[in-house]
Order: C-alpha cells, then sequence, then structure tokens
C-alpha cells in the first residue's frame, strides 16, 4: 500500500490546544490558512488546525506525523487510529508470513506466519510491533519476538530449514523461490489448523503466487493469497517478520556456541573470513551444515582453502517447526 498523504481528524478542544501548543513550541513553520485557528508546515507536510475543530494534514510526511506526533502524543489512541482509518481491512482476521536469513549466507531460512483481528490489532500496537528490519538490536528483535509469542500463543508458527536441508532442498527445486513459496505454505497450513475460516493471507511478494497456492494443502485450497511489496506495513505480516528475525537469530548464536565463534550475518568479508576459519578447522562439509551452499561466497571460502565444490559432501536434511 502506498503511503498515504492526506488526513483528517476532528479534535476536541483540549487535542486542539495540545497540537497547536506542539505545533508553535516544535520545529514547524506557521503559515495561514483561512478558517484555521492554527496552521504550520515542514518540508514534507502541512498541519491545519480549523476553527470547526477539524485538524488537516497533507503532504508526503502525513504517515510519519500521524504515526509519531498525532496518535501517540495527542490522540492518545495509537491503536485506534490512522491506520484502521485509511486500511480497515487491517483489523479484520487475516495472517502474515515473512522470512530472515534468505540473503544471510550462514544459519536457516526461517519462516513465520501470525494472527491478527480486532481484539489482537491493539495489543500488538501496544508492543510496538513493527517490520523487523527497522529494529536495530538483535536482542530487542529476540525481546518483542517473545512478547508477541506470548499474546499470540497457538495463533502463530515458525518454519525453520536448517542449512543442511536447505542446501538439499534446493538442489532438488534449484530455487530458493520455490523453497520460499513452500515455507509459506507451510505456515498459512499451520495457522489453519488453529484457526480453520482465517480468510486472508498476507505476504511480501517475492516470486509468482501460483508458486505458493502449488504448494499450499488442503486447508490452504480457498484462503485468500496475497502478494505486494513492502507488506511488513501489515501488522500480522509486521508481526511474523519480527517471529522469523528472533528465530533467524537464536539459531545463529546456536551455531556460534556450537563451534566457539561469533557467526556473522549477511554476506560480507567476515562472513568470508569466518567461513575459511571454519573450513580449515573442520573440513569443507561443515559448509553443508552451517551455510546455504548456493551463493557465490561458496565457491570464494572454497578456492581461499584451495579447495573446490567437489569437495562438499552431500547435505543431508535437518528441518524443524515451531
Amino acid at each position: 500500500m502506498n503511503p498515504k498523504t492526506s488526513f483528517t481528524q476532528v479534535l476536541t478542544p483540549a487535542q486542539q490546544e495540545s497540537l497547536i501548543e506542539l505545533l508553535k513550541a516544535g520545529n514547524y513553520h506557521p503559515i495561514t490558512v483561512p478558517y484555521t485557528r492554527y496552521a504550520a508546515e515542514t518540508p514534507d507536510c502541512r498541519i491545519h488546525v480549523y476553527q470547526s475543530g477539524k485538524c488537516l494534514v497533507q503532504g508526503r510526511g502525513t504517515e510519519e506525523f500521524i504515526t509519531f506526533i498525532l496518535e501517540p502524543q495527542i490522540l492518545l489512541a495509537p491503536r485506534l487510529g490512522y491506520e484502521t482509518i485509511l486500511d480497515p481491512d487491517s483489523i479484520k482476521p487475516h495472517m502474515g508470513v515473512d522470512e530472515s536469513g534468505k540473503g544471510d549466507f550462514f544459519g536457516p531460512l526461517v519462516t513465520a506466519g501470525a494472527y491478527v483481528d480486532e481484539s489482537l490489532y491493539g495489543p500488538l500496537k501496544d508492543l510496538g510491533v513493527r517490520d523487523s528490519k527497522t529494529i536495530t538490536s538483535d536482542a530487542k528483535a529476540i525481546d518483542m519476538a517473545r512478547s508477541i509469542e506470548r499474546l499470540l500463543g497457538p495463533r502463530k508458527t515458525v518454519v525453520m530449514i536448517g542449512p543442511a536441508r536447505y542446501n538439499s532442498f534446493h538442489i532438488k527445486v534449484k530455487s530458493v523461490n520455490n523453497i520460499l513459496a513452500w515455507a509459506h505454505a507451510r505456515c498459512i497450513e499451520n495457522i489453519l489448523m488453529v484457526i480453520p475460516d482465517c480468510p486472508r493471507a498476507i505476504s511480501d511478494q517475492f516470486g509468482q503466487k501460483q508458486q505458493v497456492i502449488r504448494a499450499l494443502m488442503q486447508k490452504g485450497k480457498k484462503i485468500e493469497l496475497v502478494q505486494r511489496h513492502k507488506a511488513e506495513s501489515d501488522l500480522a505480516v509486521a508481526a511474523a517478520s519480527v517471529l522469523a528475525r528472533a528465530g533467524f537469530l537464536l539459531a545463529l548464536k546456536k551455531i556460534g556456541a556450537t563451534y566457539n565463534r561469533t557467526i556473522p550475518k549477511g554476506a560480507s568479508p567476515a562472513v568470508i573470513k569466518t567461513g575459511c576459519e571454519l573450513v580449515k578447522a573442520h573440513g569443507p562439509q561443515i559448509l553443508n551444515e552451517v551455510s546455504k551452499n548456493h551463493f557465490r561466497t561458496t565457491d570464494v571460502i572454497l578456492e581461499q582453502c584451495g579447495l573446490s565444490r567437489k569437495d562438499l559432501a552431500s547435505p543431508t536434511p535437518a528441518a524443524s517447526e515451531e
């Protein structure tokens, strides 16, 4: 969903006073607009407080102003505000699915699903749930995931494809998108086992929707599947992204504890250095157990160690679900 650039809300007299005071005290430039009590602007948006009590916010910074200023500081009801007015479907029963680890050489691919309805929307907002990519602290992501798990109970799922299983899976299907389709379908089916009448599943757009539809089993055949760019703006998808990220981070910590070293994320020079250290200490077959071997990074590590792909043993399956 594209960012909204206009928003209207009727304010109580007390809310009007609070907003005007905030605008006067903050980094807002006052402007003259007919029939307003007060009006101000920033480079990104204009805020008009009309004599009728109506507040109008316009401009590309509208969503940010509503989310971070008007709702939490003036309306004092972030769970009832901007998103639900502009997108009433956001609080209707549905599930979100997202993944973590796809772009990381080390560690598993983790996919998660989370269910949201009107009763859960507010509590999830109160937890500060948002796209996991905006959470810079690993510890905070893990802590938020635990809070989400406590709140949702069985209305969530985490599917983890460990490196060994991932490698054998990739050899078979020859496509990351095919693996993602299977994992997303598995999450959808898992939640449908708990909430069989969930009508809709939302995920980010990573490939052809038909890939996921084909991977769905009997329970998921009738669900409406929605794929869209920046799907993490949906609260259910955001909750799933946090669950998946925490699962990935904890799995990476477990690998590090097993081999007594810090395992870096991504596919950086630090990753190559760690990969070379592991190969020298444990042999090339170790990559089958700790990394995703279709990455070009595998070849770089093996070349630096004087080896090639023929030195890798065949992966052995190791998958788990939560």
